[in-house]
């Protein structure tokens, strides 16, 4: 597959299989190459992160194999600073990434890249790696991968709400709230568990 830069940076791999207009609620099966997109941005994260330390993971659905998503790739960076991610987010955003900013109490910062205007290829949630939104996204992600029972369940609520919410994504999004609430909170409860044995 070809992976030639554009004039914006985006590579070509990136606008195939992935980019979906803003506000549309539209779910695929799961594609290999999701993955090969993930690995290519990582790189390009670090490159444009420079001197700052990071960690740099693959999430939400299209990061479980078998599983199906909306096709926009979700990256989270754990950082050690807010001042990390402000400066992460100003050199991304002089690379052509958008600043969607804080997420009103989520514990990240969004950015965004599109294919074109509107047309989201990636949502990038940038944390610090010591807020417990960093170890929510592993741990939701992980137990997808893990547990059949919890990823058809979640599979089959997402075709619910996206049967429901077509062009709504607010709504959508808003629709798994409980599940991700309850998924972690039995994800704590066995961790507790276990560090009590």
């Amino acid at each position: 597959m070809k992976n030639e830069r554009t004039k914006d940076g985006i590579s070509e791999t990136h606008v195939r299989g992935v980019g979906l207009k803003r506000g549309i609620v539209q779910i695929v099966a799961y594609r290999s190459e999701w993955k090969d997109i993930f690995s290519s941005e990582a790189e390009r994260i670090k490159e444009f992160a420079g001197d700052i330390n990071l960690q740099v993971e693959h999430i939400g659905s299209t990061s479980v194999k078998g599983l199906i998503a909306k096709p926009i790739i979700d990256i989270a960076i754990g950082v050690g600073s807010k001042k990390d991610i402000l400066t992460l987010v100003r050199r991304l955003s002089d690379a052509g990434y958008l600043d969607h900013g804080d997420q009103h109490g989520s514990g990240s910062y969004l950015v965004i890249r599109e294919s074109e205007p509107g047309v989201r290829v990636l949502h990038i949630h940038i944390v610090e790696n010591t807020d417990v939104q960093w170890q929510n996204y592993l741990a939701f992600r992980d137990c997808l991968r893990n547990d059949k029972r919890v990823r058809n369940a979640y599979a089959r609520l997402k075709k619910s709400l996206a049967q429901k919410f077509p062009e709504d994504r607010k709504s959508y999004t808003d629709g798994k709230d409980d599940f991700v609430k309850q998924v972690l909170l039995k994800i704590s409860e066995l961790t507790s568990q276990q560090l009590s044995i």
